[in-house]
């Protein structure tokens, strides 16, 4: 089959789950970006004296970051709920769990899309002041898996496991603001170094060897999915952990220098 014919059976695959909820979602996830985004430049310039002393990219980021957080918070509240609380990807409900979509599970991927896109347009408009090609690398790839199981309503609760690794996010971004803020030798600092570290091991390492392990377990349903899902299921998430491993042994190095030079 030539590549042209590949490109269009995709196309014709790639029909909405839900038509209307991408449509909503989506430019929620944005608008909520931008919201976060604006109200913390207005509530740090009243309220932390320290930012008006931020040169323009450091008040970008900081304002940035916020923004991520909030969506942390959000996704990762999502994902649990869909993952662990709700019976929708139970197994003792019949049909394969790669087929299996909600108007709320596809409603949460949309608005976590928003944010990607978001948060993409402004690393790109940055670079590399606030993002290397590591986090445009991680964006692009967290945007097409997150896109294409909103889209198809395909691998959504594999997508959803990933997301969880989000709950790391909140840690790494309060380590940004008390190094910006000069606290770097803070008691906070340090208890702060430790939760990223059993966070990062516990969401973005044993999560995922969880994951794959799962999808091992039911291997003959991921299968069924379109060539181009299992691709996502299989490839997406090896990438990222190892991304993750990378930047774990970078935490493991920090935080270990971090404690030697405080005994």
């Amino acid at each position: 089959m030539s590549l042209k014919s590949q490109a269009g059976e995709l196309l014709k695959y790639l029909v909405l789950s839900d038509p209307v909820v991408p449509y909503i979602s989506i430019p929620a996830g944005v608008l909520a970006s931008k919201l976060v985004y604006d109200l913390t430049d207005m509530i740090s310039s009243v309220y932390f004296k320290s930012y008006s002393n931020l040169s323009r990219i450091q008040r970008v980021e900081w304002n940035n970051r916020a923004m991520s957080t909030v969506h942390a918070i959000f996704i990762t509240a999502a994902a649990l709920y869909m993952v662990f609380l709700s019976d929708l990807y139970s197994d003792q409900y019949f049909g394969p769990i790669t087929f299996r979509n909600s108007t709320i599970s596809t409603f949460g991927l949309g608005v976590s899309v928003g944010y990607f896109i978001t948060d993409l347009v402004m690393i790109l408009w940055f670079y590399p002041a606030i993002g290397g090609m590591e986090y445009v690398i991680h964006h692009l790839l967290s945007l097409l898996a997150v896109a294409y199981a909103m889209l198809t309503g395909e691998g959504q609760l594999y997508t959803y496991m990933v997301l969880i690794s989000e709950t790391t996010t909140p840690g790494i971004n309060l380590r940004w603001y008390l190094d910006t803020a000069g606290m770097k030798k803070s008691k906070a600092y340090l208890i702060n170094g430790i939760v990223i570290f059993f966070a990062w091991l516990v969401a973005r390492i044993l999560l995922f060897m969880y994951m794959f392990y799962h999808v091992y377990l039911h291997l003959n349903q991921v299968l069924q999915m379109h060539v181009f899902g299992q691709f996502l299921v299989f490839v997406v998430p090896s990438i990222l952990w190892i991304m993750n491993l990378t930047w774990f042994s970078k935490i493991f190095r920090g935080l270990k220098k971090t404690l030697a030079k405080r005994q």
